[in-house]
C-alpha cells in the first residue's frame, strides 16, 4: 500500500528529526525518551553488554521487554538503533528470532553493523535482523501475518499519522495468543491539531500522542483484549517554548500490555490462578499489570477477563487456571490509563545505565 502524501510528509520528518537531528539521547527535549523506571537487573546486564553505539542512540519511553520469551519470535516496531531487539535476542536465545522494522537509514545502520560484535559477547549468532519499512505497512516489510509471539515498540507509534493502521497491522502479524507489549507517550486529553505541524513537537512524540481512551477503542475495535497497563510516569517537558505551546496538556509514558486473546471483560464468571514460578527474572512473582500480582504457589482469584490472558495467551505455561465455582464478583481487575493519570499514578527510579 502507498503511503498518502500526508503520511509521507510526516514520516520525511521523523526520519530527519531521528536521523539527523538527534544524534544522541541528551538532544532530547523531553524526559520521555529517557526513561525514569529502571530495566529488570537481567535486561541491565545485558544492556551493558550491547555495543555503545547502539546505547548511544536508543530513544525509547519505557521498558517494553517481557521476560519468559524464550524460543519466541519478537518483532520490534521502529526499533531505531536495535537496543531493545539487542535486548530481546539474549532474552530468546539461539532458538528464537527478532525482527526490527524501522524508516531511517542512519538507525539501520547502527543496528545492523553491530550485530556480529553482540554475537561474539552471546557466544553465539543470533537470529537478529533489521528489515526497512513503515509500522503501517508490516506485510511490506516483509513481516508476514501469524508469524510473531511478541510484538515490542518504544515510544514510536505516537509518531505514526496512521496508528489504527499500526494497531491492525500488528493485530495480523500476531499469533493467536501473542501480546503487543509496548511503551508509548500519550495525553491527558485530545491534542489540539495546530500543533500537529510543528516538527520538533512531533519529533518528540508530543503533538502524535493521542489521549487514551481514545487509544483504548481503537485497539478494542480492532480485536485486542481490554489494554492492560504496566507502567505509567509523568513526562517532563523541559524546552520553556514547548511548554508554552503545550499549555495545560500533560503527557505521560505508558507501558501498556494488548493480548490478542478473547475479550471476557463482560463475563461474570472467574478462575483462579496459580503462579508456577517457572520465569527466571520473576521466580518469586510474576506481575501481569498494576492491578495483578501473582505470588508463586499462591492461587488468587481472577476475573474472566485476565483468566482468558492466562490460559489462552503465550503466558499459559506459566500458570495453572481453574475455572471458579458460581459467579464472580472481581470483574473490574483492569485499570484505565485515564483513571491513573487522574490520580496522577507514576513510579520513579533511576534508569539502568
Amino acid at each position: 500500500m502507498a503511503c498518502s502524501d500526508n503520511s509521507t510528509a510526516a514520516h520525511n520528518a521523523v526520519k530527519d528529526y531521528y536521523g539527523k537531528v538527534l544524534s544522541t539521547t541528551s538532544d532530547l527535549k523531553t524526559s520521555a525518551c529517557s526513561s525514569r523506571s529502571a530495566p529488570h537487573p537481567l535486561v541491565c546486564r545485558i544492556i551493558k553488554t550491547i555495543p555503545s553505539a547502539v546505547n548511544d542512540k536508543f530513544y525509547g519511553c519505557g521498558n517494553p521487554i517481557p521476560l519468559g520469551i524464550e524460543g519466541k519470535d519478537v518483532l520490534d516496531l521502529g526499533s531505531g538503533s536495535g537496543r531493545d531487539c539487542y535486548v530481546a535476542a539474549a532474552l530468546v536465545g539461539p532458538q528464537g528470532s527478532v525482527t526490527g522494522v524501522d524508516m531511517t537509514d542512519e538507525q539501520l545502520q547502527t543496528a545492523r553493523e553491530n550485530i556480529d560484535a553482540f554475537g561474539t559477547t552471546l557466544g553465539y549468532t543470533p537470529k537478529l535482523k533489521f528489515v526497512t519499512g513503515y509500522i503501517e505497512e508490516l506485510k511490506a516489510a516483509g513481516i508476514s501475518d501469524s508469524s510473531a509471539d511478541i510484538c515490542i515498540s518504544n515510544c514510536v507509534v505516537n509518531l505514526s499519522p496512521n496508528k489504527p493502521q499500526v494497531f491492525t497491522a500488528v493485530f495480523n502479524a500476531l499469533r493467536s495468543g501473542g501480546e503487543l507489549h509496548f511503551s508509548d507517550m500519550y495525553a491527558d486529553r485530545p491534542v489540539p491539531a495546530s500543533l500537529l505541524e510543528h516538527q520538533i513537537l512531533h519529533g518528540e512524540g508530543l503533538s502524535g500522542a493521542i489521549h487514551t481512551r481514545e487509544f483504548e477503542r481503537i485497539v478494542t475495535d480492532i480485536g485486542f483484549a481490554r489494554p492492560r497497563v504496566l507502567a505509567i510516569t509523568r513526562v517532563d517537558v523541559y524546552d520553556s517554548q514547548l511548554k508554552q505551546l503545550v499549555g495545560d496538556i500533560e503527557y505521560y509514558s505508558v507501558t501498556y500490555r494488548l493480548f490478542k486473546v478473547r475479550d471476557a471483560s463482560g463475563s461474570s464468571a472467574g478462575y483462579v490462578a496459580t503462579y508456577l514460578g517457572t520465569i527466571a527474572g520473576h521466580e518469586d512473582a510474576y506481575v501481569l499489570d498494576v492491578d495483578n500480582t501473582f505470588e508463586r504457589g499462591v492461587p488468587v482469584s481472577v476475573s474472566d477477563s485476565t483468566g482468558a490472558v492466562l490460559l489462552d495467551s503465550w503466558l499459559a505455561p506459566f500458570f495453572t487456571i481453574e475455572k471458579s465455582s458460581g459467579s464472580h464478583d472481581k470483574v473490574a481487575d483492569i485499570s484505565s490509563a485515564e483513571t491513573l493519570m487522574k490520580a496522577n499514578t507514576g513510579c520513579s527510579a533511576n534508569a539502568c545505565r
